[in-house]
């Protein structure tokens, strides 16, 4: 019993360590990851003054700027905080988009980094892997106390399989509903930027009729981007509650109720 009180909290700190770790050195993960370079003046001097420029009229420090060589048309936003934050968007985005659209995508990603979806994001992962320790921790109690006669133990030993099955499932579902309200908030903060809701409208209509996969995304950084790099079927009810993107019907509608 001594080691599973031990055990527990110790696991919780490793946790919160490994993720706090992970929050700090985001950026460089996920460009690794990624396999982003950095932008050239010289080839991508339109992208670095459009986001110059939404940068003054946002009053935020210039997030560096990075490129993905990949044709599928995307854009992401890391970093802990506006001053240690990058901005990514793949070659396809640049070729496929106008001067208005892709300020408008630019806008959205320095968007995140405004509101602070990272350090959410981060918070939201932590609280997601605690809630699975408690469970399991509640489950280890119980089953270690059976040869105990106690009523306690029995709804310690409930509890905690009612816990497992169910309150990471929960917590999960939480964390992607919060992904998905923030990309709603992050178009609306675009557009006040920007002023001009329909060119992220056209952007995102682009973005999601575009049905080449994202190479360089994988499960880990999926909920990073602006829209899902991973090509499917995203209406209906059991698809709009796994994924980290609210539909973009969805999304240009709430735009259109808003501006």
């Amino acid at each position: 019993m001594e080691l599973g009180f031990i055990s527990i909290p110790l696991a919780i700190i490793i946790s919160i360590g490994s993720t706090c770790g992970s929050y700090y050195f985001s950026d460089k993960i996920v460009l690794s990851i990624s396999r982003a370079r950095i932008a050239s003046y010289d080839e991508d001097r339109m992208i670095k003054d459009n986001l110059e420029g939404l940068c003054i009229a946002a009053s935020m420090p210039m997030p560096r700027l990075y490129i993905i060589d990949d044709s599928a048309p995307n854009a992401f936003a890391t970093g802990r905080n506006p001053d240690n934050a990058v901005i990514c968007v793949t070659t396809g985005l640049i070729d496929k988009l106008d001067s208005y659209e892709m300020e408008t995508v630019l806008a959205h990603e320095l968007a995140h980094i405004k509101n602070y979806d990272i350090l959410l994001s981060t918070i939201a992962t932590v609280m997601v892997g605690i809630i699975t320790l408690l469970a399991d921790w509640f489950f280890r109690i119980g089953f270690r106390s059976r040869n105990r006669k106690s009523n306690l133990n029995g709804i310690a030993a409930i509890l905690g399989i009612i816990l497992i099955i169910f309150a990471p499932i929960i917590a999960q579902f939480m964390r992607l509903a919060l992904s998905r309200n923030r990309e709603y908030l992050a178009d609306a903060t675009a557009v006040e930027f920007t002023r001009n809701p329909d060119a992220l409208i056209r952007a995102l209509t682009k973005l999601t009729d575009d049905h080449e996969p994202l190479e360089a995304a994988n499960k880990a950084t999926a909920n990073m981007y602006i829209v899902t790099p991973f090509k499917g079927r995203t209406e209906g009810f059991i698809a709009k509650l796994f994924s980290t993107h609210p539909p973009i019907n969805d999304r240009i509608e709430a735009l259109r109720k808003i501006f």
